[in-house]
C-alpha cells in the first residue's frame, strides 16, 4: 500500500491505475516512469520477497508494450511470467504487490481471473507463442480486430514446445508478434547501431511499398520466379550479415533485432514500426536480468527470486528457523554423488534446473556427468531412455508440476520398454507460494497409470536415500521417487541401505484403527496419532513408501485386522494411492470402512504450506479431527 511519503518519491506511478493512464504521458516522461517502476519493485520484493530479476529486466519492454499497444482489448501474452511484476504494476495491482504469494494475495504468475490484462495464465515455460497463435486465429475466424503479441524469454526459447508455435506460425501465416526476451548476450554496440539502421529500414512501410511493388512488377514477366529469388537471396544476404535473425527468417518471420530493451523510447519507435505489419513478425530485445539493482545485475542467478532482503547490501533478513536439517533436493544431490564415486554409469539429467533440484552438488564433484537439457522435460525423458537403454543409469532430476509435460515419454518411451530410469521427483505436493502451476499434487495419479512403473515416496531423508541407492543399484526398472519441497525431518544421516521391493513399515502400533501415509504424510499421521489418544483412540500408523506395487501382504493382514482404514497422502485424491487402496478393496471383496484423506478435486491456490495444509486439514490436528469424526459415526 502506498504512503503519503510514496507519493512524492513516485510522482508518475502514484498517477498510473491502468496503461490508459500511462499512455497520456508523453515518450520524453517515460524514462522516469521507468525509473519509478523498478524502484517500486525493488522496494516492495526486497521487503516480502519473490521472483525478482526477471521483472527488474523487462520494466522498459512493459512500459513500452502497453504504451503501443491498446491493452486489455490488444493481448499480450508473457511466458513463464516469472517477469509479470512489472506488468501487474501498470494492471491497477500496483498497491497489492505486498500481497503478492501470500495467501489470499496476488498470485506470483499471471491468472486471467485476476485481471484482464492477464490475456493467459502462464507458469510454466514455453507456452506463450502456442497460446498467442490460438488468440490470433480465433480473432481472424471471428472477423475481430485486435494485435496479439507474446513476450518469451531466451531461456523458455530452449523448449520444444516454443519452436513448434514458431513452425506453426510460420505455417498459418496469422498477424502475429514474438517478442523474444534476450536477457544472456550482450551486444556489440557497432553491430547494434548498423543492426538498428536496417531494422528501421526494413520496418519502414516505404521499404515494405517497395518490396510488394518489386513483387508485383516482376509477376509480369516469364521469369520473374527468377528475379524475385535472387531478390530474396540478396535482402536475405544482407540482413544475415547485421542480424542473427536467419534461423526465425526460415520459419516464415519478418525479424528484426537485437535491439536494446532498456531504451524505452527506441522500443517505442521499433514496435510501432512493426504492429501492424502482415504476417509473422519476430522482435529480438536485449535486456539485462536484475537491471537497476546492482545486487541482481552481479549474480542475475542468485537473485532470480528471492526472501525478504536488505536493500542496501542485497543479504538475507530471514531470520535462521531452528530447524537446520537441510532442505530434501540436497540430501538428493549429496546422496547421488555418494553413489556416482562406485557407480561409474551414473548419470544426471536436469532441464535448466540443476541448483533447484541439488544437481548442482553432483556438477561439482561429476560436472561431466550432469547433463542439461535446457527446459525441454519431453526430450530430458526420452533422452534418458536412449541412455538406459545403452547400460547407462540415469536419473532425471524434475520438479513434480514440470514432469507432467512429459507424461507420453515416460509411459512410451521409458515405461514401455521397461528401462531402469530413475525419476527424482521434487517439489511433490504442495509447494507454497508458488501457487497453482507449481503445486506436484497429479504425479501419484498418472504415475500410476503407467504399466510397470514403480511409484515410491520416502518419509524421511533417510528412506530418500535408501530408495535412491535401491533403485539404482537393484532395481533395474522404471522407478520414481517423489519427496516434498523445504526441510527434511532432522532424523540422522546412515549410509544408505536396500529396502525390500513393494514393502512397507509400521512406524506405530495401534488397535483401533489404521492409517496408511504416504511420504510426508507419515510424520503427520503420525503426530495425529498421538492426538487421537488423547481421546481414548489407537491408531495404527503404516508407512506405504511404495505406492505402486503395493505391500498386499500386509495390506491384507491391515484389512483383517482393522475395521475403519484411512489413508492420506499429499496428492489429488482422484486416481491416487487411495484410490489404489480402494481397487484393491473391491477386487477383493473386502468390506472394510475406508476413508480416503488428500488433496480434493479442485484449484489449490497460492500460499505458505503451513496455511495450506491447515485449510486442506491435512496438518495433524485437521486429520486427527477427521479421523474422529468419521470413527465416531
Amino acid at each position: 500500500m502506498m504512503s503519503d511519503g510514496d507519493e512524492v518519491k513516485y510522482k508518475y506511478l502514484y498517477n498510473i491505475n491502468s496503461p490508459k493512464d500511462l499512455r497520456k504521458y508523453s515518450e520524453n516522461e517515460l524514462p522516469l516512469i521507468c525509473d519509478e517502476v523498478r524502484d517500486y519493485l525493488i522496494d516492495a520484493i526486497t521487503q516480502i520477497g519473490g521472483h525478482f530479476g526477471s521483472g527488474l529486466g523487462v520494466v522498459e519492454l512493459t512500459v513500452a508494450l502497453h504504451y503501443v499497444y491498446n491493452t486489455p482489448v490488444d493481448k499480450l501474452i508473457f511466458d513463464v511470467g516469472h517477469q509479470g511484476y512489472p506488468h501487474k504494476i501498470l494492471t491497477g495491482r500496483r498497491d497489492a504487490l505486498h500481497t503478492i504469494r501470500k495467501f489470499g494475495g496476488l498470485s506470483g504468475f499471471l491468472k486471467p481471473n485476476e485481471s484482464e490484462y492477464d490475456a493467459f495464465g502462464a507458469g510454466h515455460a514455453s507456452t506463450s507463442i502456442s497460446a498467442a497463435l490460438g488468440m490470433a486465429t480465433a480473432r481472424d475466424f471471428k472477423g475481430e480486430d485486435y494485435r496479439v503479441a507474446a513476450i518469451i524469454g531466451d531461456g523458455a526459447m530452449t523448449g520444444g514446445l516454443a519452436y513448434e508455435g514458431l513452425n506453426n506460425c510460420g505455417v498459418r501465416k496469422s498477424d502475429i508478434t514474438v517478442i523474444l526476451n534476450d536477457n544472456n548476450m550482450s551486444i556489440n554496440q557497432n553491430v547494434s547501431a548498423l543492426s538498428n539502421y536496417f531494422n528501421d529500414l526494413y520496418a519502414s512501410s516505404m521499404v515494405q511499398k517497395f518490396r510488394e511493388n518489386i513483387w508485383q512488377f516482376t509477376n509480369k514477366f516469364d521469369f520473374g520466379d527468377r528475379l524475385r529469388r535472387a531478390a530474396s537471396r540478396l535482402e536475405d544476404g544482407v540482413k544475415a550479415i547485421v542480424t542473427p535473425g536467419v534461423l526465425f527468417e526460415a520459419m516464415g518471420f519478418n525479424y528484426f533485432g537485437p535491439i536494446n530493451g532498456h531504451n524505452v523510447q527506441k522500443l517505442i519507435r521499433v514496435l510501432r514500426l512493426i504492429k501492424d505489419l502482415k504476417g509473422p513478425v519476430l522482435l529480438h530485445v536485449v535486456t539485462h536480468k536484475g537491471k537497476g539493482y546492482l545486487p541482481a545485475e552481479r549474480d542475475s542467478h542468485y537473485f532470480h527470486a528471492i526472501g525478504t532482503i536488505d536493500k542496501k547490501t542485497g543479504l538475507s533478513t530471514k531470520t535462521i528457523q531452528k530447524n537446520t536439517a537441510p532442505e530434501y533436493y540436497k540430501i538428493f544431490g549429496n546422496t547421488l554423488t555418494e553413489l556416482a564415486r562406485k557407480n561409474k554409469n551414473l548419470l544426471a539429467i536436469t532441464a535448466a534446473m540443476a541448483d533447484g533440484t541439488g544437481l548442482d552438488i553432483f556438477a561439482k564433484n561429476f560436472p561431466e556427468r550432469v547433463i542439461d537439457v535446457g527446459i525441454a522435460e519431453e526430450h530430458a525423458v526420452t533422452f534418458a531412455a536412449g541412455l538406459a537403454m545403452q547400460g547407462m543409469t540415469p536419473i532425471v532430476a524434475i520438479y513434480s508440476s514440470f514432469l507432467q509435460r512429459a507424461v507420453d515419454q515416460i509411459a512410451h518411451d521409458v515405461a514401455l520398454q521397461k528401462l531402469p530410469v530413475v525419476f527424482a521427483i521434487d517439489r511433490a505436493g504442495i509447494v507454497g507460494e508458488d501457487g497453482q502451476t507449481h503445486h506436484g499434487l497429479l504425479d501419484i495419479a498418472f504415475l500410476r497409470a503407467i504399466c510397470d512403473m514403480t511409484v515410491t515416496a520416502p518419509k524421511d531423508e533417510q528412506e530418500l536415500r535408501d530408495l535412491l541407492y535401491s533403485a539404482t543399484e537393484f532395481y533395474k526398472v522404471p522407478f520414481s521417487i517423489r519427496y516434498p519441497r523445504g526441510k527434511s525431518l532432522g532424523v540422522p544421516i546412515k549410509e544408505p541401505k536396500k529396502i525390500p521391493y513393494a514393502s512397507w513399515e509400521i512406524t506405530k502400533h495401534g488397535t483401533d484403527l489404521a492409517i496408511l501415509a504416504v511420504g510426508k504424510m507419515v510424520r503427520i499421521a503420525e503426530e495425529a496419532a498421538i492426538i487421537l489418544t488423547e481421546h481414548d483412540i489407537s491408531a495404527q500408523v503404516v508407512n506405504c513408501r511404495f505406492i505402486k506395487p503395493m505391500d498386499t501382504v500386509m495390506l491384507d493382514s491391515i484389512s483383517a485386522n482393522f475395521d475403519h482404514i484411512f489413508t492420506i497422502e499429499d496428492a489429488i485424491v482422484l486416481g491416487g494411492f487411495g484410490s489404489g487402496v480402494a481397487e484393491y478393496f473391491v477386487e477383493n471383496d473386502y468390506k472394510n470402512n475406508l476413508k480416503i484423506l488428500g488433496v480434493p478435486d479442485r484449484t489449490i491456490e497460492h500460499g505458505s504450506q503451513e496455511q495450506l495444509f491447515e485449510m486442506l486439514a491435512l496438518h495433524p490436528e485437521g486429520v486427527a479431527n477427521t479421523i474422529r469424526d468419521f470413527f465416531s459415526r
